[in-house]
């Protein structure tokens, strides 16, 4: 029996989230052969719209294998060809699957770093975001509903609510915040551990409502680039290239991260001398969707939990960028409600936000 919910999230990728077109290429990537019964409703909805999908399949196991002993000449002969591919897209969907980069913490650094820097940067960060209609999404698994500490039945549920929603209801909802993000320039952020000052001040404020990634729901922004000042400590886990890190924590001056530690230290100070931007903040957003209340340790979905901020070491967002670049982007991610220890944003002296919830009266529409 099919399901509806499959052909309902197909059209809404298509339709809504990259808005396909006759005669436009379009690339399916999948990462988990989980989501190939989405991917095929994918390849038939759109050849109705006469476009022209294509699909490639990554597999995480020939993968590790390749990387274990990879050298940079054979890292840029494989992302020279998948360039090519990709200037030939207009259109991209990439669908993975939690759990699947975990395969990936064995690999050595140095080897990441190397895969980051000559195949995920050209490929993914200069083409396909860059130059495509592009939206990246999970799709509902054992493991991600495990992580979740719900059936798969509950968890498919749960992700197929979120990724359906009304996006456009949202984005109408977002505006007052972006206008008011945008005539913003001093931000002050104080929780547990957290205490933090920087300006916003010119740098374009972008709302994002399931246009680049289901699930969605997040208002984002960047800091000047050396304004950042103080400490974070962040209350989630996240996840980098396979490795799980909890306790966080950063302290800045001028702008950069000048000591980080976390329970695995020496791995997360690796990561951020990838190079000199990666200890540079290229994001500062607020997590809006009313369905994602709590973690489930998928960045995708942790990222835009309602109450909650993420604060990003790395590469800057076109939409909004502060000049930062680096080979890494990591959205990590602090919950501000009064069940993650609560907290307060401030805009230019004025309280925005408190324990994850708008006390300004014209954004009370968000709390909803």
């Amino acid at each position: 029996m099919k399901d509806l919910r499959i052909e309902k999230l197909a059209n809404i990728l298509l339709n809504y989230s990259i808005q396909l077109k006759e005669n436009e290429n379009l690339l399916i990537e999948v990462f988990t052969e989980d989501a190939i019964p989405l991917a095929e409703e994918l390849i038939r909805q759109a050849e109705i719209i006469k476009a022209n999908p294509i699909f490639n399949i990554v597999n995480y196991k020939l993968l590790k294998a390749m990387l274990k002993n990879a050298s940079e000449e054979q890292l840029k002969l494989y992302a020279k060809y998948d360039v090519k591919r990709m200037q030939d897209m207009d259109a991209y969907i990439g669908i993975s699957s939690n759990g699947n980069a975990a395969q990936l913490s064995e690999i050595p650094n140095e080897k990441i770093e190397m895969y980051n820097k000559y195949y995920t940067l050209p490929v993914h960060f200069e083409e396909r975001v860059k130059n495509t209609k592009w939206c990246i999404l999970r799709y509902p698994n054992e493991y991600m509903a495990q992580m979740s500490n719900m059936s798969i039945e509950e968890f498919e549920d749960l992700y197929f609510k979120v990724c359906t929603l009304d996006y456009s209801k949202m984005s109408k909802a977002m505006d007052k915040l972006v206008n008011l993000m945008n005539n913003t320039n001093k931000v002050h952020i104080i929780g547990p551990g957290t205490d933090i000052n920087f300006s916003i001040k010119g740098i374009n404020t972008e709302k994002y409502v399931g246009t680049y990634n289901l699930p969605d729901g997040e208002v984002a922004t960047a800091p000047i680039k050396d304004s950042v000042n103080g400490y974070i400590t962040y209350n989630t886990e996240t996840r980098y290239n396979g490795v799980l890190f909890n306790n966080i924590k950063f302290e800045f001056k001028n702008g950069k991260i000048v000591k980080a530690t976390s329970n695995k230290t020496e791995k997360l100070n690796e990561i951020l001398d990838t190079d000199e931007g990666a200890r540079y903040i290229g994001e500062f957003a607020l997590g809006l969707n009313p369905y994602i209340t709590k973690p489930i340790g998928d960045t995708l979905f942790d990222e835009k939990i309602k109450g909650s901020f993420h604060f990003t070491p790395g590469d800057a967002l076109k939409e909004s960028d502060n000049g930062n670049r680096s080979a890494i982007h990591w959205d990590i991610v602090n919950i501000q409600t009064k069940e993650y220890g609560g907290g307060e944003i401030y805009f230019d002296d004025v309280l925005v936000r408190k324990d994850g919830i708008f006390v300004l009266e014209e954004l009370k529409e968000l709390n909803s």
